[in-house]
């Protein structure tokens, strides 16, 4: 399936496109066809210049096919002067079946005219998922191709979070962890980042400034960076975060002080475009000893009052965390308080492994591996249950080319299931039929060019 060099690269592509320096789409049948899907393939399983090549011309396909990678700033900016409301935006993380998954995003959205959802990936999903910021966008926007989407897509850097015991005895060197991050990502052509530097926050101090101190002072030197390295006519969309998910609620006060804070150490032009909160949700949800959920609650009346809050100072809202597990009918509060964005994940993966048609002896093999490699973070008193739920998000590496190369009989049926779910939340959520609202206030976006490898210029000569 993956091409196997730079030149059967280029050969098997030209029934579809032409290379004249750029890229031209000659038959955009063919290449939805067979071709996109052997191009992806090579653009993550494949080695050296054709590995690179296919993820140049992807993204070149892309672009010349009317998909641009957008920054969703503008949007939010107009949230920000009420222009909209009662729409909450869904920022999906793309943890397993990356391909898959992403097309089910974008199917379900275009059959229901959603414009505004955002494709992100966590940092320490990079890791136990196996995949680059360069990957992952290149990936999105291969997904976008396949399923004849047009307009802007929104891949977005979630949780670029600081390890606040690394940063307790070499504070720079997490820094300088985060900014290489930042430079990655936009190079890769990221128009989203997510600044998590909550974990800094510290509550023994007896101000809210003082607690907020390092929160706000390295995410406004993060945000600079950002603001440095974007490219000309892009403002990179920056969010900002007040609460570690999963700890102490966050509130009003706690939000003035960061966002007052921000403001006093950032002077590169367009500062945040929202604020992440915590109002009582967990990652991935409280398992209990049977693998059920806890059910939570969330406090819907604070998170209304941070995000009219966050309004004032010229940001979209507040943002909602961890939210894919709970109850169903807990979503359509989102847009009813105005959140602005919400993030969804762990029932997503849920849905997959969970899925009658996925292999139940992949299944088995990815489980003994957790209990056979992840056997450390097996806490004291947890079932086996417990323990699987918790690190089987970890497989996605080890596993994803036998999970990519799935029979398409399998990822069809598990597709139906995300599509499914995904046209509920985008219900819920209140965005069906943004398509025109996401075109009004995301338009002129500047194509984000990525350098062409020297090896594909010669082949194509």
């Amino acid at each position: 399936m993956t091409f196997a060099s730079v030149q059967e690269l280029v050969q098997g592509t030209r029934q579809a496109i032409e290379l004249n320096g750029g890229v031209k789409v000659k038959d955009p049948t063919a290449l939805r066809g067979d071709i996109i899907d052997r191009l992806i393939h090579t653009a993550v399983f494949g080695q050296g210049d054709v590995r690179e090549s296919a993820r140049w011309l992807i993204w070149e396909i892309g672009w010349a096919a009317g998909i641009r990678s957008a920054s969703i700033d503008s949007l939010y900016q107009a949230r920000s002067r009420d222009e909209y409301s009662a729409t909450t935006v869904p920022a999906i993380n793309v943890r397993a079946m990356a391909y898959d998954f992403a097309r089910a995003i974008v199917a379900s959205a275009k059959r229901r005219k959603v414009g505004a959802f955002i494709f992100e990936l966590a940092r320490s999903e990079m890791g136990y998922t196996d995949q680059t910021c360069d990957e992952f966008a290149t990936v999105m926007m291969a997904a976008a191709i396949k399923e004849g989407h047009t307009g802007p897509i929104f891949i977005q850097g979630d949780h670029y979070q600081a390890d606040a015991k690394k940063y307790a005895t070499d504070p720079e060197a997490v820094i300088d962890g985060l900014k290489q991050l930042i430079r990655q990502a936009i190079a890769a052509g990221y128009g989203n980042i997510d600044i998590d530097t909550s974990t800094l926050v510290d509550l023994s101090f007896p101000s809210l400034a003082e607690q907020q101190r390092h929160n706000y002072e390295r995410c406004a030197e993060l945000a600079s960076l950002i603001r440095d390295l974007q490219p000309a006519g892009v403002n990179v969309s920056i969010g900002g975060e007040i609460g570690e998910v999963g700890k102490k609620n966050s509130t009003v006060e706690e939000l003035e002080a960061f966002v007052t804070g921000f403001g006093e150490h950032f002077s590169h032009g367009r500062g945040l475009s929202k604020i992440s909160v915590n109002t009582g949700s967990s990652h991935g949800g409280v398992v209990l000893p049977d693998g059920s959920l806890l059910k939570v609650a969330i406090d819907f009346d604070t998170l209304r009052d941070m995000s009219a809050a966050a309004r004032k100072h010229g940001l979209g809202g507040a943002v909602q965390h961890g939210a894919s597990t709970l109850p169903a009918e807990y979503f359509s509060n989102f847009p009813e308080v105005d959140t602005l964005e919400v993030h969804l994940a762990t029932e997503f993966q849920n849905i997959i492994l969970d899925h009658g048609a996925f292999p139940s002896d992949l299944k088995q093999e990815a489980y003994a591996y957790c209990k056979d490699k992840l056997a450390n973070e097996w806490a004291k008193g947890d079932t086996e249950e417990q323990f699987i739920y918790k690190t089987r998000k970890k497989i996605w590496g080890p596993f994803k080319q036998q999970v990519w190369e799935l029979p398409e009989s399998t990822r069809s049926q598990i597709r139906s299931q995300l599509e499914e779910k995904l046209e509920f939340l985008y219900e819920q959520l209140g965005v069906l039929d943004t398509s025109a609202l996401v075109a009004k206030w995301v338009s002129d976006t500047p194509k984000i060019t990525k350098p062409q490898p020297e090896a594909l210029k010669t082949v194509a000569a």
